[in-house]
């Protein structure tokens, strides 16, 4: 497996010499300029290419290729931008990146409430708390008819916590989950993720899924002309906040997209840590069926609690069984090489990873400081050597 870091361009405080001294040999980055649904420019790709070569790494990953409202919405305006998202899909190929990790998440990204939880080994983990959340939706953003969208018992625990928060917390908890965290393509105020979300008030999850199926029939026919595979990373957490639609967060949602558009270049990224909180995703079984299809994992844990809540654990200390995982990966790998097919190496990435030891005291983006995920790389690719002895 090719073993990748996520980086965020000339601003990330990990800079590519230290990636470097990871062991990690592909990067996964975008352009995190250009997030309006332009097409992204031949001369802006190959710079950010050339950047990365000449730290002795290779661009191994796109993460992401933003997807514009207009075209999760259906909009009058969709059409202009798929072209554009065609035109990027092009360009990144004439360039040699081959791997296109995208979402198709509505108004708000990736989500979490807490990013500085103390996790048992001393270190911080990233923590989205459920009853923080619906605390936040009803009583803070106060979004229209959210009570109907949560049980009575919670909604009272909700009002019990937030009833307990300062308001330099209530500041705090509405940053961390509206504002943006790293590799979001979306940050709000109030006022606008309000109006953002009214801009979903009539779209149902049925209406949502027909708009990724009929943007999907549109860039997988030119990604499978050109040799790339686009690979659709799940919801995170894989359940609705807001209210609103999230089509891709079980096996039943891939199953049907990859039955509307049944290309090999209509992939998934295998994130763990994403599909790993809603317990009825069995993970080793998931990835054995859709195994083929898999082009890039991100490898986090989580343990879970019963109200929904969850943190993000050490790599190989939680619910999950990333080993398994990584055996069914491997063994796809194996048959990939069998085959004779050029891109059978799948790219993975440590996802996430404590706040530890000096990082604590420096700038670091949540999630993504350099001590953290370097001890789950290294995890990983114990368990890969091990797992490669194993079936010599």
């Amino acid at each position: 497996m090719l073993q990748t870091w996520r980086w965020y361009g000339p601003d990330d405080p990990v800079l590519l010499d230290q990636i470097k001294q990871t062991g990690a040999t592909g990067i996964v980055t975008a352009l995190h300029d250009t997030y309006e649904g332009q097409a992204w420019s031949e001369e802006s790709v190959i710079k950010r290419r050339e950047e990365i070569e000449a730290a002795g790494l290779v661009w191994a990953v796109v993460e992401s290729i933003p997807v514009h409202t207009s075209i999760k919405l259906a909009t009058v305006e969709a059409g202009q931008y798929i072209e554009a998202y065609k035109d990027t899909i092009r360009t990144l190929a004439r360039a040699g990146v081959k791997t296109i990790c995208y979402n198709f998440m509505p108004v708000v990204d990736w989500t979490r409430t807490d990013l500085l939880y103390p996790a048992p080994n001393g270190g911080f983990a990233l923590r989205f708390d459920m009853v923080d959340f619906v605390a936040y939706d009803v009583f803070v953003l106060l979004r229209p008819n959210a009570c109907d969208d949560y049980p009575h018992e919670l909604i009272a625990r909700a009002s019990t916590r937030f009833s307990e928060l300062s308001q330099a917390q209530i500041t705090t908890l509405e940053q961390t989950i509206i504002a943006g965290l790293p590799g979001a393509e979306l940050f709000h105020d109030r006022p606008g993720i309000l109006a953002k979300l009214a801009d979903y008030a009539k779209v149902d999850s049925v209406r949502f899924r027909d708009n990724l199926i009929a943007f999907l029939k549109e860039i997988i026919p030119v990604a499978e002309s050109v040799g790339v595979n686009m690979c659709l990373h799940p919801d995170d957490p894989p359940f609705s906040l807001f209210g609103l639609p999230r089509v891709v967060s079980n096996a039943d949602d891939y199953r049907t997209i990859f039955d509307a558009i049944p290309s090999l270049s209509n992939g998934i990224t295998f994130c763990t840590g994403s599909l790993g909180p809603l317990e009825n995703n069995h993970l080793v079984e998931m990835a054995k069926e859709f195994a083929d299809r898999v082009h890039f994992t991100h490898l986090r844990n989580v343990k879970r609690q019963e109200d929904g809540s969850f943190f993000e654990s050490d790599h190989l200390d939680g619910d999950l069984d990333l080993v398994g995982v990584i055996d069914v990966l491997l063994n796809e790998e194996r048959r990939r090489r069998k085959q004779g097919l050029i891109d059978w190496e799948i790219s993975l990435r440590p996802d996430h990873g404590h706040l530890l030891l000096d990082d604590i005291d420096k700038k670091a983006n949540p999630g993504y400081s350099l001590i953290g995920r370097m001890k789950g790389l290294a995890e990983i690719r114990g368990v890969i050597t091990a797992l490669e002895e194993k079936n010599d």
